[in-house]
């Protein structure tokens, strides 16, 4: 995190899963850092199974296989819908294991900001605000935007 006087450049943490807001929130994260010279983590995260509580352990390595190559290509995609077919030098994508909430909440550490969509796949209709993004803002180090879909 940037202190007073010391000029160091931005970080952005954005957590992306797919979904439109995830989307949004990137593109948002990206106007951002082009108005602020900061540098851009894109974190997708999960855990399996897909709902419910972490279980002990991990998951069955061809699992993990499968799930991290179908992640990354989630990653590759929404970079490719923000940034066209070059992604710039200043992003960096990471595909982690473990709730995507408590992951994004300690990606964020040192960060000066997390952009999160306000509800993504995981979300009932017609919420106005999902669970990771909730957790995000009452939980993360530092600010935390919320960003909805285009309508």
């Amino acid at each position: 995190m940037s202190t007073p006087g010391s000029n160091p450049v931005p970080h952005v943490v954005v957590g992306v899963d797919g979904s439109a807001e995830s989307i949004e929130a990137l593109g948002w994260a990206a106007r951002y850092a082009a108005a602020t010279g900061a540098t851009i983590s894109v974190v997708h995260a999960w855990h399996y199974p897909p709902a419910g509580p972490l279980p002990a352990g991990r998951p069955p390595q061809p699992i993990t296989d499968q799930v991290r190559a179908a992640m990354q290509q989630t990653l590759d995609t929404a970079l490719t819908q923000v940034f066209g077919t070059t992604t710039p030098e200043h992003v960096s994508t990471k595909v982690a294991y473990g709730h995507p909430a408590m992951v994004l909440v300690s990606e964020s550490a040192g960060a000066d900001l997390l952009v999160v969509g306000n509800r993504g796949h995981g979300a009932f209709g017609g919420m106005v605000l999902g669970s990771v993004s909730m957790h995000c803002v009452t939980a993360a180090p530092c600010p935390v935007v919320v960003v909805r879909e285009k309508t």
